[in-house]
């Protein structure tokens, strides 16, 4: 991506605050244009980049198709960040949902093939994995256009692949600050008991997409190898003075976070660091340039958070808060 163009939607997100530095100090690229509807956000992240002119800000919205050709022109890469995301917010607003996490995939697939952009890398979510929620349909749609972009874009060269992962630590909106914002009120609130999640760091979030770019053939679902916590555990090592309260369960929450289901194992690959799901259309799943060096998981393989051989331990988490306090909620 050295000396390239290239917009992430969704810029100003958590994980567009994370990419754009790291992939500055990476690559540098002659410019990132960062394409959101939020220009507040735009002013207080355009800010950190003062002077820095390979850094552009572009007003607009993944619902309009007009917006994104005009944006997308002479652009390289696109990593797409934009979503409704928030599962609440998304089942008492599911029209708008729908408006942007499947319509606005579908307006970006044609721009970027009408643009001629070599390669786009759409992030997913756990969620999208054996959907119960409405968020989650509409990344598992979206998940499914990005991957079937590769034979709609015809003669075309633009690839599409997706990268998946689950709960982000110590982004906006997340437990962690959460937890840490009401610790002092002396009671957690908790779901339920039994509840384990993900831990994934936005800077490893960075360096899959990194990878997707660099792997990718087209289609291919990529799913990063991290360590699993209980809710419960994590709440313990924030506020260990603080009484735990259980809840239950909010809608559409779920028990354990899954990013590969029994039914995806039949095309999923593994590597070193992290699995690969093959499409199930045009044979590509039994296609060696996207197998490569991987092997096949077994029959009825599932990966979920709770099955993970891989946990983090209360100190690594104590570590990570340490090193990260300063960010930790702002992103």
């Amino acid at each position: 991506m050295k000396n390239s163009t290239i917009l992430i939607t969704g810029g100003t997100g958590s994980f567009g605050n994370t990419f754009v530095p790291m992939t500055l100090a990476k690559y540098n690229p002659k410019k990132i244009i960062v394409f959101s509807r939020d220009e507040m956000k735009q002013w207080d992240m355009a800010k950190k980049f003062e002077g820095d002119d390979r850094v552009r800000f572009f007003i607009g919205d993944v619902r309009d198709k007009d917006r994104l050709h005009r944006a997308l022109d002479g652009v390289d890469y696109v990593v797409h960040a934009a979503a409704t995301k928030i599962v609440p917010t998304a089942e008492y607003n599911p029209f708008e949902c729908v408006k942007t996490n499947i319509m606005g995939a579908m307006n970006l697939i044609d721009a970027c093939i009408d643009k001629g952009v070599k390669r786009v890398v759409a992030l997913s979510t756990d969620k999208a994995s054996s959907p119960i929620n409405l968020y989650g349909a509409t990344k598992l749609a979206s998940d499914k256009l990005f991957v079937a972009g590769n034979s709609y874009s015809g003669g075309k060269t633009t690839r599409f692949s997706v990268v998946r992962y689950g709960n982000v630590m110590g982004s906006r909106g997340s437990v962690i600050p959460f937890f840490m914002s009401i610790k002092d009120k002396g009671i957690l609130p908790i779901t339920d008991e039994r509840m384990t999640r993900f831990m994934i760091s936005l800077e490893e979030g960075v360096e899959l997409v990194w990878h997707a770019f660099d792997d990718m053939i087209g289609g291919e679902i990529y799913v990063k190898k991290i360590p699993s916590m209980k809710v419960t555990d994590l709440a313990r090592v924030v506020a260990p003075e603080a009484r735990q309260e259980i809840i239950g369960i909010r809608p559409g929450e779920k028990l354990h976070e899954q990013m590969i289901s029994a039914e995806d194992a039949h095309y999923t690959y593994e590597y070193p660091e992290h699995f690969k799901i093959l499409p199930t259309i045009h044979n590509w799943a039994v296609c060696e340039k996207r197998i490569k060096t991987g092997k096949k998981v077994p029959e009825g393989f599932v990966y979920a958070s709770d099955n993970n051989p891989e946990w983090m331990s209360d100190q690594q988490l104590q570590d990570w808060i340490i090193a990260n306090k300063d960010k930790i909620g702002s992103i």
